[in-house]
């Protein structure tokens, strides 16, 4: 009757303690692991592909409002930092990964602080640029000095400019007039245009290589009511990119402290891989985000 109890002493004793018990092999354990993370990545880019398809569609539609927003309120500058912090830090976390590959315990621990100091660098560069937009006014809804709900200090006004609506006259050739025998009074004019032309369908001016950014008086008035709408897509795409941002500090902070507790070597790395993973996948995001709202205007 004793006989199954040794038994199961004996297999609990030589089990591998890295191996879930409803693994067989450790390289069983690892390949599940990763394919799991890469089934969840691929709903995260399902889900900012969705985005970035309305990005394209709204950019179409509305180049102007586009061009109006990254050169006026988009830091570029600020961006750029941004943009080369978190290509660092994804550096540091592939170095991170293979640090744990080689049982460098060190040298881990050092990777995983720098990814979590570029992690932060990047949050509080973001969070001064919110900011900046918060004192515009030109945050979303009712905060944003072009919706028409706004009611603050610096309301823009959506009533075309006169200098805006009125269409550029052409001179008319003096020898393409001719006498109108249809004039009622003497104070009328007796002459008339041989054939009218129409100025507001006059071909526009061919843009010169020296012409500047799109200027608010150039908007349309729906453009300008548009500007609380880019603003919108701005805020919901880089945001949610911020809290994935905020996700993966919270989880390099995990495997930090697990590496710190000397859990993980050369047999046992797959925590270390699979948040690589997903930092890999935040710091890709970004590389899309900055050019499209940060570069193309």
């Amino acid at each position: 009757m004793n006989t199954p109890t040794t038994l199961n002493t004996a297999t609990t004793e030589h089990h591998d303690p890295y191996l879930a018990h409803h693994f067989d092999s450790p390289e069983q354990q690892n390949a599940s692991a990763k394919v799991g993370m890469w089934v969840f990545l691929a709903t995260e880019i399902l889900m900012f592909g969705g985005l970035f398809c309305a990005y394209a569609v709204y950019r179409h539609l509305h180049p102007d409002v586009f061009e109006f927003c990254a050169g006026k309120y988009l830091n570029t500058t600020l961006g750029a930092i941004n943009t080369l912090i978190l290509i660092t830090s994804s550096f540091t976390m592939a170095w991170g990964v293979r640090a744990a590959q080689l049982n460098q315990k060190k040298v881990l621990i050092a990777c995983l602080s720098l990814t979590l100091l570029g992690a932060a660098g990047f949050l509080g560069i973001k969070a001064v640029e919110y900011r900046a937009k918060w004192v515009e006014h030109v945050w979303v809804g009712a905060w944003n000095q072009y919706n028409a709900d706004y009611t603050g200090p610096d309301k823009v006004s959506s009533t075309p400019s006169p200098t805006a609506a009125a269409p550029a006259s052409r001179p008319i050739d003096p020898h393409l007039l001719v006498e109108d025998a249809n004039a009622g009074t003497a104070n009328e004019s007796k002459i008339k245009p041989r054939f009218a032309v129409d100025t507001a369908l006059a071909a526009p001016p061919v843009a010169t290589a020296s012409a500047q950014r799109v200027d608010y008086d150039d908007l349309s008035t729906p453009d300008k009511q548009r500007v609380n709408a880019f603003f919108s897509c701005y805020f919901l795409m880089t945001g949610l990119h911020g809290i994935h941002v905020i996700v993966g500090m919270g989880v390099i902070t995990w495997i930090l402290r697990r590496s710190l507790r000397g859990e993980f070597n050369a047999r046992y790395n797959t925590p270390v891989d699979l948040v690589g993973l997903y930092w890999h996948l935040v710091d890709l995001i970004w590389i899309f985000l900055f050019p499209l709202f940060y570069l193309i205007h």
